[in-house]
């Protein structure tokens, strides 16, 4: 009796789809992760290989059971496939969170302190400047209108946000991502950028406070700030950071080639700017609800020691007793 064409098929391709089945015996009594890197390569392809079969056999084949098999074999290995790939992204996401962010800045804790210490001197200066003379304002970047509506009309523009409060989170939320990532960015231009960046940064807070302390409401602005201002700060501190560190490996490659040196120090500056983002929506979302709310001022300046010492706590802290990788 003459060997049919789908008995052949059967007998070629029977050895592939049960390796695929014991593949997926393995996941469905661990994970994607216990499997060995050439299993898993092992198993997309014969995936893939099986999913042409299918093909094929629907075109092909005449048995129904062939293809209902096949059709029930490549349906269970996507799903387990992307599942696990799913829950993969998940674990790493989970992972960089609760370890790799808080680990990046420990170990580059130095230039956010850099960041810091630039910001914080310039803001100093701008702000005993203009309390003695208004018009040091200007040299701090602020327009001479301003000036005339803070000191003469005492307007008190961060009211505004009362205004609409999820249109101003989404506004400042958007505003201090771009100014982390500017104090990034510029750090391409040998840290020299990120440096001038915190400056003038600091010259204009200071000197915006500066300008309420001299009209009499210094006390109100700050209390608006309090709430919001210790994550927004330290973000805008630790996007300087990562741009000092991309900076200063330009300059100083060390013992590592430069490439090697840019491409590790690109990686812990990513890490760092893309653990601040979240952490920015949670600023924007005080600063749009909490900050402008009419709360007692005990409130707001609660609500900054509880943000700055959970964050700080967790930047500190968050992965020390992990033994799967060093701080």
């Amino acid at each position: 009796m003459p060997t049919r064409p789908s008995d052949r098929f059967i007998t070629e391709r029977k050895g592939a789809w049960q390796r695929l089945e014991d593949l997926l015996g393995m996941l469905d009594r661990s994970s994607l992760r216990r499997l060995t890197r050439e299993e898993v390569r092992e198993l997309g392809r014969i995936y893939r290989r099986t999913a042409s079969d299918l093909a094929i056999a629907r075109a092909e084949c005449r048995d129904p059971r062939l293809v209902n098999y096949l059709n029930s074999l490549v349906i269970r290995a996507h799903g387990r496939i992307y599942r696990a790939d799913a829950s993969e992204g998940r674990h790493r996401l989970r992972n960089f969170f609760a370890r790799d962010f808080p680990r990046a800045f420990r170990r580059t804790w130095r230039y956010t302190a850099l960041a810091f210490a630039t910001y914080a001197l310039f803001a100093a200066l701008s702000f005993a400047a203009t309390s003695r003379d208004p018009e040091f304002s200007e040299l701090a970047g602020i327009p001479p209108q301003f000036r005339e509506d803070v000191l003469g009309r005492k307007v008190r523009w961060w009211e505004r946000a009362n205004d609409a409060n999820q249109l101003a989170a989404s506004a400042i939320g958007t505003n201090n991502i771009r100014v982390t990532l500017n104090a990034f960015a510029l750090g391409a231009t040998f840290g020299v950028g990120t440096l001038y960046y915190m400056a003038v940064n600091g010259l204009q807070h200071a000197a915006a406070v500066a300008l309420a302390h001299r009209a009499g409401y210094a006390g109100e602005l700050l209390t608006f700030m309090a709430g919001h201002g210790v994550i927004e700060l330290s973000c805008i501190f630790i996007g300087g950071g990562a741009g000092m560190l991309f900076g200063t490996a330009l300059l100083f490659p060390g013992d590592r080639p430069r490439f090697d040196n840019l491409r590790l120090r690109g990686r812990e500056a990513a890490q760092l700017i893309t653990g601040c983002i979240p952490l920015l929506a949670i600023a924007a979302t005080i600063e749009g609800f909490v900050s402008p709310a009419p709360i007692p001022a005990e409130i707001k300046f609660t609500v900054a020691a509880v943000t700055g010492v959970t964050l700080y706590s967790y930047l500190l802290l968050a992965g020390r007793g992990d033994t799967t990788g060093r701080d």
